[in-house]
């Protein structure tokens, strides 16, 4: 059924998650906030689903009774129902999956999806005290910002979401749910926002500024429709403003500024304007679906107008320095703007990819970072030299003294046959075994069988420590490194200071990318933790952090001592796969104990050693 629209109505404390579409055959379409994108006389097409039902007189389509189809000359775009995908992420460590993500992505469309993204949102800002969202009471009027629902100062919970801070009325909003979560996980575990692109964008070279950069590199009518209110009433905004405050000037044109420069807004390239993944879900591959799957709907469903055919996808972020996820989505980086900001580009048509490739050819700095921004700065570890166990034994002997406990406690130990005595034990016995350079090694056996010990002995030897605990009582461990980083709880960890946690990972490696970096490879991946000191993390996160500093020195030997103990199952998995993916990188020589079998799946050790009855038997 083909239509022209008559006009579109969005309530104004609702825009977001409600739109209403008259046609001129009679009929309502209910919607989301798509409904702003949608003026009067676009021709579209639309296929019922369901009778419409007859309300007040007017023949209305839900949700889910139609869909419909938008004409750009010729060619037809999908509106609704609105974009969604079935995606899975598998989670591989050295070919073996060892866990999968099931998500599901689709556009922003109820006001519950918008009240996730502002709890969402707060996550992208390194302070306590912004506000990410408005929101409205809707029994006493209040407006509150807030990043979560609030109740209102009144008492009413009829309070609803305005507006996520940040955005404009052009922004339109992806989701990523998780089809599959346990009871304690989030339901939404990232969003990307997709805005029209930036009005004017210069470069910044040399210290020099040159204008409009993107119009010297790509066709000017790629961008000479963009989003701009204040563009479109230029003329009354100054009259305005010789008036009135700045702030009083823009309220008064907003509306109305807004709704017409939507309606010319219709230009080759869409910018993701934002990305927030959950801080758990961090590090791991998320934030590249989310981009990877954004551009699938920009292109498919050229977001946001809904108009030109989309050549390019443009962000402006300075995170990427510190996080290649854009550059694994395949975006390149082309330029910083004139504030210092870097800007990426994904190319959507072979034509935009010769532009791209013309610059990166043609640019002497271009030429230079030949479009990568974010590279590694771990690099690799002087290599172990040697580690052998030459018939070590290990014998803890200890004397069972009874003199100095209670009659009460005596009578009861004596009661089962203890007496005063010597007790002898071999926690390891005649142990041969070499371990090779860039090995991952997993040592397990049941509490108290001498794995600990057999990582005291290694670490004795490293650093030549006087304490008897860390000597072997017979036989020899060779150990010959440029450096050991160990982590055995409450006997050698990293030292702590005072500083924020970004700070001391930075003392320690000089280079505040590299910092950055291996914090996220530990598994401290929100930006809120970087500015926190150690007694302000979580036991987990204190665990994490500690891990951090070992792989901050760079170790050629590195030795972990349950260091899962303190995370739940899914933390566990993800941390042990990305240290045992750094340390293969890195040629670094890791020996991991532990007793939990999914983080033994996840380190896919070249070893495992199992610990037990004075021996140490490779396990089959």
């Amino acid at each position: 059924m083909i239509a022209k629209v008559v006009s579109h109505e969005l309530p104004k404390h609702r825009h977001r998650w409600f739109g209403a579409v008259e046609l001129d055959n009679g009929l309502t379409l209910y919607m989301s906030g798509i409904a702003a994108w949608l003026f009067e006389g676009d021709v579209v097409e639309v296929v019922i689903k369901n009778e419409p039902k007859e309300i007040y007189g007017r023949k209305i389509l839900f949700f889910a009774d139609y869909e419909l189809y938008k004409f750009y000359g010729s060619e037809r775009i999908k509106v609704w129902d609105v974009f969604s995908r079935n995606l899975e992420l598998p989670r591989y460590s050295f070919g073996k999956e060892v866990y999968r993500y099931r998500i599901r992505a689709r556009e922003a469309v109820y006001e519950k999806d918008f009240e996730r993204i502002a709890e969402l949102e707060q996550y992208h800002y390194a302070s306590q005290k912004s506000k990410v969202a408005l929101w409205k009471c809707y029994d006493c009027g209040n407006l509150i910002e807030a990043n979560t629902k609030p109740v209102c100062e009144c008492g009413s919970r009829n309070v609803h979401i305005v507006e996520i801070k940040g955005s404009t009325p052009a922004s339109r909003f992806l989701i990523f749910e998780l089809v599959e979560r346990q009871p304690f996980e989030p339901e939404v575990v990232a969003y990307v926002r997709v805005d029209p692109p930036v009005p004017l964008m210069h470069r910044k070279l040399d210290g020099k500024i040159v204008e409009n950069i993107r119009e010297r590199v790509f066709p000017k009518e790629w961008f000479e429709n963009v989003f701009s209110p204040e563009k479109e009433l230029s003329e009354l905004f100054r009259k305005l403003r010789s008036r009135f405050s700045l702030k009083v000037a823009r309220h008064r044109l907003w509306e109305e500024a807004s709704e017409e420069a939507m309606k010319k807004c219709n230009s080759a390239a869409s910018r993701i304007a934002r990305v927030v993944v959950h801080p758990d879900y961090r590090a791991d591959g998320l934030g590249i679906l989310a981009v990877r799957t954004a551009v699938e709907w920009i292109e498919e469903r050229r977001v946001p107008e809904m108009r030109m055919r989309k050549h390019l996808v443009e962000t402006i972020a300075q995170m990427a320095r510190f996080n290649p996820f854009f550059e694994k989505a395949g975006f390149y980086y082309l330029w910083d703007t004139a504030s210092g900001k870097p800007v990426l580009y994904k190319p959507l048509s072979e034509e935009a990819e010769r532009y791209i490739r013309k610059f990166l050819e043609e640019d002497e700095v271009a030429r230079g970072h030949g479009g990568k921004l974010c590279v590694s700065r771990y690099g690799s570890v002087k290599p172990l030299e040697k580690l052998k166990f030459r018939n070590v034994s290990k014998l803890f002997a200890s004397t069972l003294d009874l003199e100095k406990v209670s009659d009460e406690v005596r009578t009861v130990l004596e009661s089962f046959g203890v007496r005063q005595r010597v007790v002898e034990r071999y926690v390891l016995r005649d142990v041969n075994l070499e371990i090779k350079p860039g090995e991952i090694v997993a040592v397990v056996g049941a509490s108290g069988s001498g794995k600990t010990t057999f990582l005291r002995l290694i670490v004795g030897e490293a650093l030549k420590l006087d304490d008897d605990v860390y000597k072997p009582s017979s036989g020899m461990v060779e150990v010959v490194v440029d450096s050991i980083a160990a982590m055995i709880p409450s006997e050698l960890e990293p030292q702590i200071t005072e500083k924020s946690i970004l700070e001391q990972i930075f003392d320690i490696t000089g280079d505040i990318h590299l910092a950055v970096e291996v914090l996220n490879r530990a598994g401290i991946s929100d930006a809120v933790l970087y500015r926190a000191r150690f007694n302000e993390l979580s036991t987990g996160q204190k665990e994490r952090f500690k891990l951090a500093a070992c792989l901050a020195k760079k170790p050629s030997l590195m030795l972990v001592d349950e260091f899962a103990a303190h995370l739940d199952e899914m933390t566990a998995v993800r941390v042990a796969r990305k240290i045992s993916e750094l340390a293969r990188e890195a040629k670094i020589t890791l020996i991991a104990v532990t007793h939990r079998k999914e983080v033994i799946n996840a380190l896919s050790p070249d070893r495992i050693l199992y610990v037990g009855y004075g021996g140490v038997t490779e396990s089959p």
